[in-house]
């Protein structure tokens, strides 16, 4: 098939769309993507990427165009920039770009607005459009300033609600978007399927080892932002720093990590590492370095229906997982038997649970061992891309039943 993806990041930005369409053109389809240029989590456009340089390459088998944008920057007038340039810039190109495409396919992250140019594209192709949301829209809003009562927010439900019912097959990231999407947004199973399709991980976590080196170790991949909560670990290590056999390590980059490295300094921590931020291709040192994982984000409507991707990541590492966190991430994490979670912000009752369980091998053995089975059951990748292939045909299949039948 000729797959157009289009999202506002890709590689070399770290998301999993980049395994998804590497994954897409190595089993032979025709993979384009429209994207802008690559500046996240740093807030600036990528060394080597200025000047209209590498505008249109091929990566891996993949097509790739890149459109204008302004760095996200580190305020919400430079993010807003950012947005608005990609969409302008995207749309533009959509107009232009050569086809023809069998599908158009959306990886919706934030704004909602980032679908714009896929829907250009579909309505100028005449080709199904599947938009794969991975954040709800507008309540997404709600967690920053904008609250439900307000007429910015019920100005971007309306654009949101058009934006979603443009698409003609919706995929979620998580079991709980689909009542969101029936009870708020009123757009239903029956119109636009709305069909569970979880993250997988890739293949670089899987078979990762263990390392032994008598010390109890615990990491957070990631993005640190406002809404991974990643004080509540700092936190955590405050009321463990007398314990010299845990030791925390923060890999990854974001808008609080400069905060949170401020707030380990002044509480004097020292078993805290900051990693900064690091490529897929080295993360399987640290995920072997790892006794247990640990996930923390804020208590809000948002995020307690998310299911990050970096929990099937976890799972397919084989190791435990320690969170306060609550929502669909503590559900599955309780369904599978693969950690133990407190509730949100709650540094001491986390910090509990990791000196109850640090030296009990056999228990973490068997969490470990339970997520690595959950995620076969359910994440493999696998059956994950197939199911995505067999998703896009029957789309393609269902619009040239239509325009034969006209």
């Amino acid at each position: 098939m000729k797959i157009l993806m289009v999202c506002q990041h890709f590689y070399p930005e770290q998301f999993r769309i980049n395994d998804i369409c590497f994954e897409l053109a190595l089993r032979g389809h025709e993979v384009t993507v429209l994207t802008g240029l690559p500046n996240y989590p740093e807030g600036r456009v990528f060394p080597g990427y200025h000047a209209k340089a590498k505008r249109d390459e091929t990566v891996r088998g993949v097509r790739i165009i890149r459109t204008f944008l302004i760095g996200q920057g580190t305020n919400v007038l430079t993010l807003g920039l950012n947005y608005l340039t990609f969409i302008i810039s995207s749309v533009l190109k959509a107009k232009r770009l050569a086809g023809p495409f069998d599908l158009v396919y959306s990886y919706q992250l934030s704004p909602i607005s980032m679908v714009w140019p896929a829907i250009t594209v579909k309505k100028r192709f005449g080709i199904p459009l599947i938009l794969h949301c991975l954040d709800q829209w507008p309540v997404s809003l709600t967690a920053g300033p904008f609250r439900k009562d307000t007429a910015v927010y019920r100005w971007f439900e309306k654009i949101s609600i058009r934006t979603y019912r443009a698409a003609d097959v919706i995929l979620l990231s998580s079991r709980s978007f689909r009542k969101y999407f029936e009870t708020e947004l009123g757009i239903t199973a029956e119109e636009k399927g709305l069909i569970y399709y979880p993250s997988y991980a890739e293949s670089d976590y899987d078979n990762v080892g263990s390392e032994d080196n008598g010390v109890f170790d615990l990491v957070f991949a990631g993005n640190i932002g406002p809404a991974q909560s990643v004080e509540t670990i700092i936190e955590c290590a405050g009321y463990l720093r007398e314990r010299r056999d845990i030791h925390f390590h923060i890999v990854g980059d974001g808008l609080s990590c400069a905060k949170c490295r401020k707030l380990a300094e002044e509480m004097q921590l020292t078993n805290v590492t900051f990693h900064g931020f690091h490529p897929v291709s080295d993360m399987p040192a640290y995920y072997r370095l790892a006794d247990a994982f640990l996930i923390t984000m804020v208590d809000n409507e948002v995020v307690n229906s998310t299911l990050p991707a970096k929990i099937q990541s976890y799972m397919l590492a084989g190791k435990p997982i320690f969170g306060a966190i609550g929502g669909e991430v503590a559900d599955v994490v309780k369904e599978a038997g693969c950690g133990l979670c407190t509730g949100a912000y709650d540094a001491k009752g986390l910090a509990d649970l990791i000196a109850s369980r640090s030296g009990d091998a056999s228990s973490l053995k068997e969490m470990g061992e339970k997520g690595r089975a959950y995620y076969l059951r359910h994440f493999e990748k696998e059956t994950c891309i197939r199911a995505l292939e067999e998703i896009f045909a029957s789309a393609a299949a269902e619009k040239t039943a239509a325009e034969e039948a006209k």
